[in-house]
């Protein structure tokens, strides 16, 4: 399966990542916690690339959740570090593929420094026409649903409440609903992530660990993604 080919097919608009596996990908190696971390983000870079390639619209990367604050202080720090140095490093990456940089989450609740990080990111790519990479960075689905109504209770739109009105209090109102989630690793689940975005999303589970999934595998994801019958609760005619 070639880019190409994959061209000839329908892309989904919006595809949504869990990246699972670092920690154990490290594990298997021999390694800390933290190194599997770093090859995550190569991963990351890797099918940021190929989906742009692909022309695929929108690419959402679960980073960070507001539940990993649990995880040992070191671990935590470490993963701030490496969002905030990254975003740092890979302006000529975003500007030779294109992208642009967004965000979804809680960033009043993250240190100051990775705030300031993000928000240059977002100015910087702001122009850049390809695909749109939205990392989700202190990000829960039902804290950014709380969030939402709470927008919308202090409105004046609050006893109108539609599915457009919530969409458009969400974090990412300008993001399209989900058409394709893809979870690494090996677990079936969806972790708390765009609880309201995919409610129609087609799903595909890897048991590759993240820092292992290559392009080839995103690709043929992209073409099962191809090959499902999206009805959205629909019954064709001919059946």
């Amino acid at each position: 399966m070639t880019v190409e080919e994959l061209k000839n097919g329908p892309l989904p608009q919006h595809v949504a990542v869990i990246m699972d596996g670092n920690g154990r990908w490290a594990k298997n190696q021999g390694l800390a916690r933290t190194n599997g971390h770093k090859e995550g983000l190569n991963a990351a870079k890797r099918i940021v690339a190929c989906a742009a390639a692909l022309g695929i619209k929108y690419i959402t990367l679960y980073t960070f959740s507001t539940e990993n604050w649990k995880r040992a202080q070191e671990e935590v720090g470490y993963l701030m570090s490496l969002i905030r140095n990254h975003l740092r490093a890979e302006f000529e990456f975003y500007k030779k593929n294109g992208i642009r940089i967004d965000h979804i989450g809680d960033l009043e609740g993250l240190p100051k420094d990775v705030q300031k990080e993000i928000l240059n990111a977002k100015e910087d790519t702001k122009d850049f026409t390809g695909t749109t990479c939205v990392l989700a960075i202190n990000y829960g689905g039902r804290d950014e649903l709380v969030r939402a109504f709470k927008k919308i209770a202090n409105s004046t739109e609050s006893d109108k409440i539609t599915e457009e009105l919530i969409t458009k209090n969400l974090d990412g109102d300008n993001l399209p609903d989900v058409d394709l989630m893809i979870r690494t690793g090996g677990e079936q689940r969806l972790s708390n992530f765009l609880l309201w975005q995919c409610a129609y999303a087609e799903f595909v589970f890897t048991p590759t660990l993240w820092p292992d999934y290559k392009e080839d595998e995103f690709m043929q994801d992209i073409y099962e993604f191809q090959k499902r019958n999206r009805r959205f609760g629909s019954v064709p005619d001919k059946e």
